[in-house]
């Protein structure tokens, strides 16, 4: 059977965040019809399991200039679509807290709600959303259990999820965020979320591809670990 239509998103990727929000408002059917699954950097452990299975994670390290530009980048396409957005700063981040998180939110029915309060925290408040007390609390808001969420990176059955889930982004050639795919067909990036729908055989509005925003010069959308 062919599988179902299927995006990798990161919660660290600001292109990943306005993607998805931009897929929910030209695609309503995709709660049901897309699966979602998580991308982000892995830890120590975790690389070392990856590897050992025989995957790898990709990882480009971002230079200050390429940074910069992505700052004021991703502030024009925010105003575009007219998203709230403040700029998180990450110390230290350890990115299996709100990923990790997400899997257990999955598990328990509540990803999506879960996916939302995670990302208005971050993008809108810009908020450490690395600290498990924060998850905590976004967990309870959506009827989770805080203190499973704020421990799922320690937790040694969603820590094994996790590597089941780097390794399918392996095997699904997912080199950066937001990732599509749709059988055969693959697209990279917040400026090919079009094409991914059309591939769905889903409807679009009227405005044409090249109507979305697009900097002044050739997009490089590629943050530190390789998300775009």
């Amino acid at each position: 059977m062919r599988k179902p239509p299927r995006l990798y998103f990161a919660f660290r990727s600001p292109f990943s965040w306005m993607a998805l929000r931009r897929l929910e408002e030209l695609y309503p059917e995709s709660a049901e019809t897309v699966e979602f699954h998580p991308w982000w950097e892995p830890d120590e452990d975790l690389l070392a399991r990856l590897r050992a299975e025989g995957g790898e994670f990709p990882y480009t390290p971002m230079s200050r200039a390429k940074h910069l530009y992505i700052l004021y980048d991703t502030k024009r396409l925010a105003a575009r679509f007219g998203y709230p957005m403040s700029w998180p700063v990450d110390v230290d981040p350890w990115w299996e807290v709100p990923h990790l998180a997400w899997l257990y939110a999955r598990r328990e029915g509540r990803e999506r709600a879960f996916y939302r309060a995670v990302t208005e925290a971050r993008w809108e408040r810009g908020e450490d959303i690395c600290d498990p007390a924060l998850v905590k609390d976004l967990a309870a808001g959506v009827g989770l259990d805080g203190e499973a969420a704020a421990t799922a990176a320690s937790d040694p059955d969603l820590r094994e999820e996790g590597l089941r889930a780097l390794l399918d982004l392996y095997r699904d050639d997912a080199f950066g965020v937001p990732y599509f795919r749709v059988g055969r067909h693959r697209f990279w990036g917040l400026d090919r979320l079009h094409g991914f729908v059309d591939a769905m055989g889903g409807s679009t509005p009227d405005t044409p591809v090249a109507d979305l925003p697009v900097p002044e010069t050739a997009l490089d959308t590629d943050t530190a670990g390789g998300c775009g």
